[in-house]
């Protein structure tokens, strides 16, 4: 019975880390990290969030693999936890789209020269604003 827990954590670990090494994969493919870094001017700071990153990764696999582990941090690590995987999410997707060049196309479809800024915001508030809702009615657990 030890040996097939030890297997099955073992598979799980080992899955876990191939997935989160496709997923390291794709945002430095995608070239999210050194964007962050360059606009927000915290070039010095490079060792801290290739730490972060790593620590995020083996967080994440210990979580999603051992799934009875309780963390007794309360509700506001829950809500910096949810935020942080919001705003990851968010620069997956809009450097996903940025790639694709789904933003110039669309731009250029519309006719619109100014105000690319306020489109990108609202896209991003009515995400926000639907992630909000979705988890306030929690329609997730229907």
């Amino acid at each position: 019975m030890w040996s097939k827990h030890l297997l099955l954590g073992l598979t799980g670990l080992t899955s876990g880390l191939a997935v989160s090494a496709g997923t390291f994969a794709l945002v430095v493919t995608l070239r999210i990290m050194p964007r962050i870094i360059g606009k927000s001017n915290t070039a010095d700071q490079v060792i801290r969030y290739e730490n972060m990153i790593i620590a995020g990764g083996i967080f994440g696999n210990i979580v999603t693999v051992f799934t009875d582990l309780r963390i007794p941090l309360g509700s506001p690590f829950l809500i910096l936890y949810g935020l942080c995987c919001g705003i990851q999410v968010g620069c997956l997707v809009m450097a996903l789209a940025e790639i694709m060049d789904v933003f110039p196309i669309m731009f250029r479809r519309m006719n619109l020269k100014t105000g690319m800024a306020w489109v990108i915001t609202a896209m991003a508030a009515g995400k926000a604003a639907g992630g909000i809702y979705y988890f306030y009615h929690r329609m997730g657990n229907s």
